[in-house]
């Protein structure tokens, strides 16, 4: 395979450890983006036969492709049989895009009694100020934090972001989840409780403990002005 790259090429092939990378210019026309891609694969890409295929990702910097142009740009590369895509990487977002990435990251606060059958969901995080009943439920993409008593369901992390936590006033919930993991009632405790508690996954377990331990266990989680 060649690496020889001719000046102020508008495609760069860089290999990796888990195939090769792609970086495409975001100046130059479409088309001619292309014809130079397609000479490029046809000319230094040709493998041995029955080979595995090469993993590929492809970077387009600051240009937006439509779902028209990313056909174009994934047939070409597909054609070659010795490639396999696994990923098209921008660094344009669309206007959805960026709202639920925004949506993701902010807080909803409520006052509210979450009854039983009542489902609230959120998008980011959660900070509920009241109670949430046996029978209730609280779900959202990130934290949890319940100002009042935790005894229905708590759902955090619901897309998968095992870094959430749930913190609650008063910590008896009928059941907990962050991410796929699951945690039924805890055992009942002897003594009482004093403080918040929180919930976190640690070694493949959601753990509850006291809120304190959130400063050592979770030093990011600082959205609020003093920390913990």
């Amino acid at each position: 395979m060649s690496n020889k790259l001719l000046p102020n090429a508008n495609v760069i092939i860089k290999g990796t450890k888990e195939g090769l990378t792609l970086h495409l210019d975001d100046s130059c026309s479409f088309d001619m983006l292309l014809e130079e891609l397609e000479a490029k694969l046809s000319a230094n890409m040709k493998a041995p036969e029955n080979k595995p295929s090469i993993s590929v990702r492809v970077h387009t910097g600051y240009r937006y492709l439509t779902e028209q142009q990313e056909s174009r740009l994934r047939d070409i590369i597909a054609a070659k049989k010795t490639f396999k895509i696994e990923g098209i990487q921008s660094n344009v977002i669309t206007i959805d895009e960026a709202k639920s990435q925004r949506e993701a990251s902010e807080i909803t606060s409520m006052a509210a009694v979450i009854r039983s059958g009542q489902v609230i969901e959120v998008p980011g995080d959660l900070l509920l100020i009241g109670d949430v009943n046996p029978g209730g439920q609280v779900s959202a993409g990130g934290n949890i934090f319940i100002l009042g008593a935790l005894k229905g369901i708590a759902h955090a992390g619901k897309y998968g972001k095992l870094d959430s936590v749930i913190a609650a006033s008063v910590m008896k919930p009928s059941q907990i989840r962050i991410g796929d993991y699951l945690n039924g009632a805890p055992e009942p405790n002897s003594e009482e409780q004093s403080g918040m508690e929180c919930a976190y996954v640690d070694n493949g377990q959601i753990i509850i403990d006291r809120l304190q331990i959130l400063k050592r266990i979770r030093p990011n989680l600082n959205r609020f002005e003093g920390g913990f």
